[in-house]
C-alpha cells in the first residue's frame, strides 16, 4: 500500500490499497491534475460512496469515481475494509479491460 498523508490513517475507516498498474498510471498524468486526483481517493477513505462515484453495472462491488475527465476504478471490501484501486485512466479508457 502506498502512504498517502500523514494522520489520514486515524480518520479512516477504509484502508486505500493500489494496484502496481493504477500507482503507474498515477505517475504518468499531468502533475497538475495529481494533487486533485490523490485528494479525491483519500476521501475513499472515510466515504467510499460519495454522490459523484457510481457502481459499475455487471461488476461486482466495483465503482468508479469522476474527477474531471478522470476515472478511478476502484473495489469495496465490505468485511475487511479495504479499498482497492485498480484504474486512473481518462475517461475515454476507463473502461477497458474490465
Amino acid at each position: 500500500m502506498k502512504k498517502l498523508k500523514e494522520g489520514s490513517e486515524k480518520e479512516a475507516l477504509y484502508k486505500i490499497e493500489f494496484k502496481k498498474s493504477a500507482v503507474k498510471e498515477l505517475e504518468k498524468l499531468n502533475p497538475r491534475d495529481i494533487p486533485r486526483i490523490v485528494d479525491a481517493i483519500e476521501s475513499l477513505s472515510t466515504n467510499p460512496f460519495p454522490h459523484y462515484s457510481k457502481k459499475i453495472q455487471g461488476k461486482r462491488n466495483l465503482y468508479r469515481l469522476r474527477v474531471g475527465v478522470y476515472r478511478i476504478i476502484y473495489q469495496v471490501d465490505f468485511k475487511g475494509r479495504i479499498i482497492t484501486i485498480f484504474y486512473i485512466r481518462l475517461r475515454k479508457h476507463a473502461y477497458r479491460e474490465l
